[in-house]
């Protein structure tokens, strides 16, 4: 059951499908240093969907919060613009624009309790005494925090204190729901839980969401797509599965996750495919689109889609370090292509390989995949 409010926004999606569409276009931003001009975000273009959750994911200093901020109204673009359900807002102060911020140090005020920090927007919005305390008895409910309404912040968990940030944003019925690093400060645990419940709650209500993390795992888990960011500019927008299995570039891959990159020269490639020779095989491969035959080209390995099984003397690698997890054992294979990192989960105790052991190596043509070299 959903309930809502007097002239609530806060639907679900399927009456909020026209409601939180966001469109960057060209978003630049340069900053003055001692050194000259620094370019923070370079022509960054992106068209979020209606209720999609986006992710803006990458290293320290790739521009990934300062896309977020100009979104928000706290920074102002050098040049681009931003369009919100198709009206620009680039002149739009940050209270002026249907958004809520979940910030990284939750920002609660501390001499206020748990339902005055909640309540704290409409009550700047003079909206009525009913209607405030109604809408807090849903946000109350919403975030499991019911019984708490009357503590100060600081008598409460990091989760529970996350939770009353998310409670404080939801209940100013935004349009679009800003994320910056929410769960930095959260113990692991903690963190796979905030990031089911903040997936849930924002599939439930529909709210078009932008979250920056450069965790990579929190992106892959929550996201519909991820946007990856290096040095200000977009590297790619996908899936997280198509982030993860066939990237773009040498840094998405390198970045999401782990991978082993073998230099090849594709013998033939058409039809999204290409023919190279790699670690005594033949493989017909995906490809990336800008891959070209008698070109240089990377051969991108996950290491969970390598197979290994001792070989005596007819190997063609030899595992020089073994190190055992539990669930998963790390194997490193030196090959005439070089260093190979391998991943097998769910070990058999009485199959494992021991250091200085002559191998075979299977690869997995349908889980890898080449990449443009230059």
């Amino acid at each position: 059951m959903t309930t809502t409010l007097p002239g609530d926004r806060l639907l679900p999606s399927k009456d909020r499908v026209d409601v939180g569409r966001l469109e960057l276009d060209g978003l630049t931003k340069t900053f003055a240093s001692a050194s000259g001009e620094v370019t923070a975000v370079d022509d960054v273009t992106l068209d979020v969907r209606p209720g999609e959750f986006i992710t803006l994911l990458g290293p320290s200093g790739c521009g990934k919060t300062t896309t977020l901020r100009i979104v928000a109204g706290f920074e102002t673009a050098t040049a681009g613009h931003i369009r919100l359900d198709g009206a620009s807002i680039d002149r739009l102060p940050p209270q002026r624009r249907t958004m809520a911020m979940v910030f990284q140090s939750y920002a609660l005020f501390p001499h206020l309790t748990v339902g005055e920090n909640i309540a704290y927007g409409l009550k700047l919005r003079r909206r009525g005494h009913d209607d405030i305390r109604t809408a807090m008895q849903i946000a109350l409910t919403s975030m499991n925090l019911v019984g708490l309404e009357n503590r100060s912040p600081h008598e409460l968990s990091g989760g529970q204190q996350q939770r009353v940030a998310l409670a404080r944003a939801l209940i100013m019925q935004p349009t679009v729901l800003l994320f910056d690093e929410p769960l930095s400060n959260l113990d692991a645990k903690l963190r796979g839980a905030m990031r089911a419940e903040i997936r849930r709650i924002q599939r439930r209500l529909g709210i078009t969401s932008l979250y920056v993390t450069h965790d990579q795992d929190e992106a892959m888990s929550m996201s519909d797509r991820v946007v990856v960011m290096n040095k200000g500019r977009v590297e790619q927008v996908a899936a997280p599965a198509e982030i993860y299995f066939r990237p773009a570039t040498v840094f998405v891959a390198d970045f999401i996750g782990r991978a082993n990159f073998v230099e090849v020269v594709p013998e033939q490639v058409d039809g999204g495919s290409a023919t190279v020779n790699a670690l005594g095989g033949r493989l017909r491969v995906a490809a990336h689109p800008a891959v070209r035959a008698n070109a240089p080209a990377y051969l991108m390995i996950r290491p969970e889609t390598i197979s290994l099984a001792p070989a005596g003397d007819g190997g063609i690698g030899a595992v020089l370090r073994s190190t055992f997890h539990g669930h998963s054992v790390d194997y490193e294979v030196e090959t005439i292509s070089g260093t190979l990192h391998v991943t097998e989960s769910g070990p058999d105790p009485n199959a494992l390989i021991d250091i200085g052991t002559n191998v075979a190596i299977t690869l997995s043509p349908d889980r890898s995949y080449v990449l443009d070299g230059g």
